[in-house]
């Protein structure tokens, strides 16, 4: 059977547009958790500026209410809010029963949580919160945060789970601070990309791959329709 010359734009296209939805099939979900920006600091760094980074994962219903809750086992001795437009923030703070000691006095009230609300993160989009962190706790590898995220439909989306070893990545994993040594920390930056992360790298290395294939297929239709002409 002959391919008329008609169909081969039209089989083209089609495979153009196969190969970009494969793109974002496969790189979106990627990055559709609330997550911490950057993952991974040194333990001894301190007035470190980090992102609570918002996706909207719905597709008729946007963000309203934004819930962060800060852990009290290993607390953050002091945090800065940065203004967000649109939104406004409203902090929590709990009393410890035992102080944390610092150079500058010991601190009994530490932030327990932050709400933001009054904004909207529409549907595709995402948002970052920026909070400053005047010190990191110390004696722990990591800082687990629990987010609650609501929609203006109602609908609540609970990041609070916890990866455990072994296991696959929960549905709806909590944002958590990875702490390292100084040492290991420098290694990490200088050799780790300077953005996105080892999951997307791999989302996006298999869409190439599919790319590749359906481009395959392209020359494969336009190699038929040259034979089919010269007979």
């Amino acid at each position: 059977m002959r391919t008329s010359p008609q169909s081969l734009p039209r089989r083209a296209a089609a495979v153009a547009a196969l190969a970009g939805a494969a793109v974002l099939l496969v790189a979106g979900p990627a990055a559709a958790h609330v997550t911490v920006q950057p993952p991974s600091v040194a333990k001894d760094a301190t007035d470190q500026t980090f992102a609570f980074r918002v996706p909207n994962e719905e597709d008729s219903a946007n963000t309203v209410k934004v819930e962060v809750d800060f852990p009290t086992d290993h607390p953050i001795p002091s945090a800065l809010v940065a203004p967000v437009p649109g939104w406004t923030d409203q902090i929590q703070t709990t009393k410890l029963t035992t102080p944390i000691h610092t150079d500058d006095g010991d601190i009994t009230d530490v932030v327990s949580q932050i709400v933001w609300t009054g904004g909207q993160i529409t549907p595709n989009h995402y948002q970052d919160f920026t909070v400053d962190f005047g010190a990191l706790p110390d004696g722990t590898d990591q800082v687990v945060f629990k987010a609650l995220q609501t929609y203006s439909d109602g609908t609540v989306v609970r990041w609070i789970d916890l990866q455990k070893p072994g296991q696959p990545e929960p549905d709806h994993p909590a944002p958590v601070l990875k702490l390292t040594d100084p040492a290991t920390a420098a290694t990490a930056a200088t050799a780790a990309p300077k953005s996105g992360s080892d999951s997307t790298a791999r989302a996006l290395g298999i869409a190439g791959i599919v790319v590749g294939v359906l481009g395959t297929a392209a020359g494969v239709l336009l190699a038929r329709r040259g034979r089919n002409s010269a007979a």
